[in-house]
């Protein structure tokens, strides 16, 4: 190229050298799982599916809020599993894009998802003692009816109910310390 000064302008700069590639520091393969990481994200599978499992094993008796509960329960446990199949399998190396920053964006949405999931499933269990009319009985010939009061969860079920808060709690708590972990590998 010749400038309008008549001498030939240098080539521009090569842009990979000012914009090096993403570091990854997250090992692939069985490494994964050695590190905190890959620790925190087996508990978020673990304790995940136990939520899972215990608010399932109740009847639901309030649909609209452990409905949440159960679809954030699941949901994160298989977007769990699949992300940490991306490392165990190394298809992080194939797949170009930033896996710090997704490893952020994904830990911390579903932080915030889950802890909207422990508050729907502890405010479940304090509703255990609500009394629940039930008409039993009617008699039509007198005009009468026998109504009944129940709790809204069995003593089974409150148990159930207070182990899926308590793991929802802990889930959270991992999550949180994965988003954690993640915000620092991002901003190295």
């Amino acid at each position: 190229m010749i400038s309008s000064r008549g001498g030939a302008m240098p080539p521009p700069p090569n842009a990979t050298a000012y914009y090096p590639p993403p570091r990854i520091t997250l090992p692939s393969g069985l490494e994964i799982l050695r590190t905190y990481s890959g620790a925190f994200i087996c508990l978020e599978i673990l304790f995940g599916a136990l939520v899972w499992i215990l608010v399932s094993a109740t009847h639901v008796p309030l649909p609209l809020l452990q409905g949440w509960v159960m679809f954030v329960s699941v949901t994160a446990c298989f977007t769990s599993i699949s992300f940490l199949c991306v490392f165990l399998f190394s298809y992080r190396e194939r797949i170009a894009i930033d896996w710090n920053r997704l490893d952020f964006i994904y830990h911390a949405g579903v932080f915030v998802c889950y802890f909207g999931t422990f508050l729907l499933q502890a405010a479940t269990t304090s509703l255990h003692s609500h009394p629940v009319k039930y008409t039993v009985n009617f008699d039509t010939t007198r005009n009468a009816s026998t109504t009944s009061f129940e709790k809204l969860l069995s003593e089974h079920e409150y148990n159930l109910s207070i182990a899926a808060a308590i793991f929802a709690f802990a889930t959270t708590v991992c999550y949180g310390c994965s988003t954690t972990l993640a915000l620092r590998r991002w901003k190295l």
